[in-house]
């Protein structure tokens, strides 16, 4: 590279404006953006946001999390410097301009007041006309996350992958736990569970308030293909919500999280599910439970960039010149 060129590309993550393209920079340095994109609080010409929420104060074993979204978005420079792989030559990076919305600032001593303050955040993206890619966390964030979609859309479809259900019955509504997440969420009817799946369960759960469940030996055994078409079946054209907590893999894959199980998917059972997802009416989606400190590898953030960038394509997939 010239030095002309050089300077043309000093950090874009900074001095870009709707940067759209293949980034070439050097991945260990500069501003660690999501996939290289622009930080920008005004969407006016985006087409979507990635933004970071940074909370682990629900969780019941191990903390970290907080730390999940910095580590994202540093390894997932590794990314953009070619379309993603397995796309039929869809190149979202190029294509659309995708945002880097930064993180959601919160007090991390008034715990109690953060579930408020997530739903304004997205709903404060939701409101630019755009939809959101969160990077967690722990998974209670996709509680109030849900509530800001809800309001706009009605009860979503919800595409949950995890080795838990999170549906431990919990009637406290003010109570912050990434366990009940999804209990409340049905029983506040943000999701229509007609309509929606869990993929890769493999704790036990007494009562799954009426939602679809593929346990992970179910998967392995039937295959990614078939998962796939059991959830497009399920959730048809509508307004969908794809959730990933990243124990959804096995500890082989992703050691760093906070309640690991055995058993779980392989990283490339999913992203041949992801791939072929393609055409839901995705309007949102998260990837959560990144702990770093317990994966000194960076294995389980390396796994959670390919997660946040792949929902980056289906978010963006029905939106592409045909």
């Amino acid at each position: 590279m010239t030095l002309d060129k050089a300077k043309e590309q000093v950090d874009l993550a900074v001095t870009t404006s709707h940067y759209r393209g293949l980034s070439h920079e050097n991945v260990f340095s500069g501003a660690p953006s999501f996939l290289r994109r622009s930080y920008s609080k005004d969407l006016a010409g985006y087409d979507l946001a990635v933004t970071g929420v940074p909370f682990d104060q629900a969780v019941t074993h191990r903390p970290g999390t907080r730390f999940g979204p910095r580590a994202i978005r540093e390894v997932s420079g590794l990314q953009p410097c070619d379309r993603p792989f397995g796309w039929d030559g869809f190149d979202p990076w190029t294509d659309f301009a995708i945002a880097d919305y930064g993180d959601m600032p919160f007090d991390y001593a008034n715990v109690a007041g953060v579930p408020k303050l997530i739903e304004a955040h997205i709903s404060g993206i939701l409101d630019q006309g755009i939809g959101s890619i969160t990077l967690g966390g722990d998974h209670f964030i996709t509680l109030p996350i849900l509530k800001a979609y809800a309001s706009r859309y009605g009860p979503m479809s919800v595409v949950q992958f995890d080795a838990h259900s999170d549906l431990w019955p919990d009637d406290d509504m003010d109570r912050i736990d990434h366990g009940t997440f999804m209990y409340k969420a049905v029983k506040l009817g943000l999701v229509d569970v007609t309509r929606s799946v869990q993929v890769g369960i493999r704790t036990d759960c007494e009562d799954y308030c009426g939602m679809p469940f593929i346990d992970a030996r179910t998967a392995h055994e039937k295959g990614a293909a078939w998962v796939t078409k059991e959830i497009k079946a399920k959730v048809g054209d509508h307004p969908t919500y794809v959730t990933f907590d990243i124990d959804a893999l096995d500890p082989a894959f992703a050691p760093g999280t906070g309640t690991p199980v055995w058993g779980g998917l392989a990283t490339w059972q999913v992203a041949a599910i992801l791939r072929d997802l393609a055409g839901i009416n995705m309007v949102g989606g998260d990837v959560v439970e990144v702990s770093p400190p317990y994966d000194t590898t960076g294995a389980t953030a390396i796994a959670g960039a390919h997660v946040a960038a792949e929902l980056c394509c289906l978010a963006l997939w029905n939106k592409r010149k045909k």
